[in-house]
């Protein structure tokens, strides 16, 4: 089976690196920049064991890469979803099933509108490893595996079939949702990026200087943990009006199996795949400032709770902490 990753950021080398080691897949991948990568991938695991995988083809080309892909998988930013699709639809076989990673980014909402309406259309609720480049488009570091994921198939024949290559591809366990907005609609990174970011910033303006860059989830605070949970309240609400399942977005508390702000705090603080990674942040004469070009911004604001505040505004759902982190975020982002 052809298989072509598209994306050459951390998840689309360990998903290309780990699909390709398995050597019952036939790996390519599309990318800005080819020239750059070497055809053996190797893998870092949490295990201290290295996985090899040979990748058939490196392209920047659309054709070569797409043309007779089985499967298209993106492993792409919410901004290069669009510009992606755009760039290898007239090229996609009609059976080629075409994906995201994860789909908390817009790419349900992008592919029905651009793509043929017969396409078959597959999509992640959220990552299934925690990854990290160690040598671009040589080596790179597996963190963290989830223990099943959740999919959602849209416009395909046989979605049991694609499910179970999915899961054998990834090597772990798929639980197909009933619905595309069971994996659009997310209360991972889309609402706990933003609620971070603004507690750390809301009263930052042009001029403050901070003397140290924070740990991003090390030193989590209980006010953010707050607002985390307030946003994820109001996402159940609007849950409440789509056709979704009842349960099958998780509240934030069941998922970190917490019972309240201090014990999600906790939670937070002590994930082992989290730790070291620092807030974003740019350096300045005297210090550091907010990086606003950073993806927690540029990504998780215009792409990630967007879906979710505009659905709230045309569902009439109140949702007065999204309104307010996300039309702070926008702010910035827009310059």
């Amino acid at each position: 089976m052809k298989v072509c990753i598209c994306g050459g950021g951390n998840l689309g080398h360990v998903v290309a690196g780990f699909v390709a080691a398995q050597g019952k897949y036939e790996v390519c991948l599309l990318t800005r920049h080819p020239e750059r990568w070497s055809q053996e991938l190797t893998i870092e695991t949490p295990t201290a064991t290295t996985l090899t995988g040979h990748l058939s083809g490196l392209y920047s080309d659309a054709k070569q890469a797409v043309g007779h892909a089985d499967i298209v998988l993106l492993c792409l930013p919410g901004y290069a979803i669009r510009e992606t699709l755009l760039h290898i639809k007239d090229h996609l076989r009609p059976d080629s099933a075409v994906g995201s990673v994860v789909s908390s980014t817009g790419f349900f909402f992008e592919a029905m509108e651009l793509l043929p309406a017969s396409q078959p259309l597959f999509g992640f609720q959220r990552v299934p490893f925690i990854s990290r480049i160690v040598e671009y488009g040589r080596k790179a570091r597996l963190m963290g595996y989830k223990e099943s994921l959740h999919l959602a198939i849209e416009r395909a024949r046989q979605p049991e079939q694609l499910c179970d290559t999915l899961a054998d591809m990834l090597q772990t366990p798929i639980h197909l949702l009933g619905s595309y907005y069971e994996v659009s609609l997310s209360n991972s990174n889309p609402l706990l990026h933003p609620s971070r970011l603004y507690s750390l910033w809301k009263d930052w303006h042009e001029g403050v200087v901070y003397s140290r860059v924070p740990l991003f989830y090390e030193e989590w605070t209980e006010e953010a943990a707050e607002l985390y949970i307030e946003m994820d309240n109001e996402l159940q609400a609007l849950l409440e009006l789509l056709p979704v399942r009842k349960g099958s977005i998780a509240t934030v508390l069941d998922y970190y199996e917490s019972t309240d702000v201090a014990s999600l705090t906790r939670k937070l603080r002590s994930i082992e795949a989290f730790k070291g990674i620092l807030s974003p942040m740019k350096e300045t004469a005297g210090g550091y400032v907010p990086d606003f070009q950073s993806r927690y911004f540029t990504e998780d604001f215009p792409y990630g709770l967007a879906i979710v505040y505009r659905l709230t505004h045309e569902k009439g759902v109140p949702s007065p902490t999204i309104d307010r982190i996300y039309e702070w975020g926008m702010k910035w982002v827009n310059g």
